[in-house]
């Protein structure tokens, strides 16, 4: 994902969809070379070139799902939120290039060993690290996500966004469940939250998504396979279930032409990852 984003950000400010400064600092040696060649003009379409032909669908996908949820993140700061929550958070690095999001109480939940190493990261980059920022290290596996955060002093009054970004699809449906439901009852009503997950129909065979094998052989060959979805056209009634309204649901294919078509090195993806906005009810 770093990788992405920093190859993305070295793209014209014309063109590219994502401006992260801080990607970079998150690549090792050979990957962040990879990304510094991606921003020279005679090899700018080349970089994304070799990255998809090794797995085609998974740079632009996530390059879109950012873009969508980094406009997620503005629009719920405008109506108020005050807390920011990032459930699974890896290497995001919205605290730190979003300005409005200073305004905001962030909570990073990860697990110790991603979270740890993220911390290093970002301190060696901006020098010290921002007081809005409270870290919530969390065995996801072992330990209950919402009692950290209750702990770290998240507090269930204030208008909150919840940020689950390329976690769903490895979890099964019961910890899915568990998550938007505690989300649901420990946040005020219009309280949102913005995450991302696969079309059940990719993983049972009920839908063809043309294109989409070397995607799914490529996370399986990484050793992570997907592992859960949902429908899109059963989510309304999902989320309703879970406390929850649906604000709008988009493929991440169908994103990238609402954010201005296919172009240049931005091919379309499959169109079975979605990016789901829901608020509190």
């Amino acid at each position: 994902m770093a990788l992405f984003r920093a190859v993305e950000s070295g793209r014209p400010a014309g063109a590219r969809l994502v401006d992260d400064r801080y990607a970079k600092g998150f690549l090792g040696r050979d990957l962040r070379l990879l990304a510094a060649a991606g921003s020279l003009p005679g090899l700018r379409a080349l970089v994304p070139l070799l990255i998809d032909r090794r797995a085609p669908g998974p740079r632009v996908s996530a390059v879109v799902r950012t873009r969508l949820i980094d406009d997620a993140v503005l629009a719920a700061l405008a109506a108020g939120a005050e807390q920011v929550v990032l459930l699974g958070a890896g290497y995001d690095s919205r605290p730190y290039r979003i300005a409005a999001m200073s305004r905001a109480r962030v909570f990073e939940v990860d697990h110790p060993t991603t979270q740890a190493s993220k911390r290093r990261r970002i301190e060696a980059i901006l020098r010290a690290l921002p007081a809005n920022v409270v870290w919530v290290p969390v065995d996801f596996l072992r330990e209950d996500f919402g009692a950290a955060l209750l702990a770290a002093g998240y507090e269930p009054a204030r208008a909150s966004l919840f940020v689950w970004e390329g976690v769903t699809n490895y979890l099964d449906a019961d910890a899915v469940d568990h998550a938007l439901r505690w989300i649901a009852a420990n946040s005020p009503s219009a309280s949102r939250v913005s995450f991302t997950y696969v079309d059940r129909g990719l993983l049972d065979g009920s839908q063809p998504f043309p294109g989409a094998e070397r995607w799914v052989a490529a996370v399986t060959r990484a050793g992570e396979p997907f592992t859960f979805g949902l429908t899109p056209g059963e989510m309304e009634g999902y989320l309703s279930a879970r406390g929850l309204r649906l604000l709008e649901d988009v493929s991440t294919a169908e994103a990238l032409v609402r954010l201005g078509g296919v172009r240049g090195s931005m091919p379309a993806p499959p169109g079975f990852y979605h990016v789901a906005l829901a608020e509190v009810e």
